[in-house]
Order: C-alpha cells, then structure tokens, then sequence
C-alpha cells in the first residue's frame, strides 16, 4: 500500500461500531453524539457540510435497530454531543412513550427529537450494508461525477482503490449513482437496487452518489467511514481531471 492510502477493511463490517454491541446507554449516546459533532465540525470545515446541510449517523444497536443521527436544522460545524436523534429502522425519532428502555434517554440526557430529513436513507445503508456509521456530505466532485456519469462512476487502475478495500490494478469499480428523491423509502429501495456487496474475494462498494445532490459513504465506524468518503471523493475528483 502507497503511502497516504488509508487502511480497509475486504470484509463485511462488525454487527455494531466502536460503541459496543449491546444495548443503547446514556454513554454510548453521549460517546456517538461527542464524535458525530467533532466529524461534523471537520467536514464543515472542507466547506463539504455548507450551512444546515449533510448528517452523520452511528449505529448503536440492531436488535432493534437504532441509529444516532444528527440533528435536523443545526449548523454542522457547530453541533455539541447532544444534537443527536436516536431514530428506529425507518430513521424516525424513537418516542419517550414507546415503553422501551432506550426510548427515555432522549429526555434524561436533552436529545433532539428531529432527525435528518435523510435518516432514514441512513437506517437503510445500516440495515443492509450492516455499517456502523454512514457519512452523507455535499462534495462537489461526486455531484459533478453523477452528472458526468449518470448510470455509475467507473474507477480503475488508480491507487487509491486500495483504500475502500480494492485493487489498484485489474479490477473495475463502480460507484453507483441513484436518482435524488424527497421519499427516504424510494431512495432506499433505489440504493438496495444498485448496492454492490461483499463477495468472498472482492469487498463492497462503500458508496453511492446521489444525483444533483451528494455522496454517502459508510464503514465500520466513524473513522472508516471517513476514509471511505474523503478517498471516494478524490477518486472522483481524479476521474474528472482525466476524462
């Protein structure tokens, strides 16, 4: 591996992140909320989370699931540990009243109880892709790339591959490019659609680009996701340069 490339993961992401596999606690929303803030802050900073706009998310648990996302209508680069939303499977706010455990941290701890319009895009990716964080910003290069490249951005040859788990040479990726829609729930099907898992040789695509609009990227946790994003988005910006 070159230096500079970011280490991945070939394998399918761990069932939860670094917050633990069991169920969601007062520490484990504070831990998520305190990082969601500070990756916000550093994306903010790229001017890639303009304003209000882009969200994170942390899976926390998955049996159910329940997922922190940040919080609707804040300033990204200036959000604190508690500008999270705990959210269900279809990214809606899990309700004090629902009777379970988790469901009374929002009021104990000063949660927000409106999430990202794109929560539930973000269950979505954690459900099937099994992530346990996903990273949606608005970076020029991957819209520019969806509408260069409406049907997928085809990447090969480029040593930057190997940092989202793929060969710098020999293999063809495809960073898949859905149609941008207001209803999470078309936009989740059209992600499952074009979705490219894990095989038992070569590792998923942990990327879509949404047209006219940005890019998610997922990983294992934060940190991976992170690597997947900002490595995809110069893989993009590379692609468009040499066109």
């Amino acid at each position: 591996m070159s230096e500079g490339v970011a280490p991945s993961h070939p394998t399918a992401p761990s069932a939860g992140n670094v917050f633990g596999d069991g169920a969601v606690t007062a520490g484990s929303l504070i831990a998520a909320g305190t990082d969601l803030a500070a990756e916000s802050a550093r994306f903010a900073g790229l001017g890639w989370m303009p304003g209000t706009a882009g969200n994170l998310s942390v899976t926390l648990a998955r049996g159910p699931l329940r997922v922190a996302v940040t919080a609707s209508g804040l300033d990204k680069g200036e959000l604190t540990a508690t500008d999270i939303v705990l959210v269900d499977e279809n990214g809606e706010w899990v309700p004090d009243d629902v009777g379970a455990d988790d469901s009374r941290l929002t009021a104990e701890l000063g949660l927000a109880t409106r999430p990202s319009a794109e929560a539930g895009l973000h269950a979505r990716i954690a459900a099937v892709t099994g992530a346990g964080a996903v990273i949606h910003v608005h970076a020029l290069a991957a819209v520019r790339a969806g509408a260069a490249w409406p049907e997928g951005v085809l990447l090969h040859d480029l040593e930057m591959l190997k940092g989202i788990g793929h060969s710098a040479h020999g293999e063809r990726v495809v960073i898949p490019v859905v149609q941008n829609h207001q209803d999470m729930r078309v936009l989740g099907d059209d992600f499952a659609r074009v979705y490219i898992p894990r095989t038992a040789s070569v590792a998923e695509v942990p990327a879509l680009i949404v047209a006219s609009h940005g890019i998610y990227a997922w990983g294992a946790d934060l940190k991976q996701a992170r690597w997947h994003l900002e490595l995809t988005e110069a893989l993009l910006q590379i692609a468009l340069a040499t066109r």
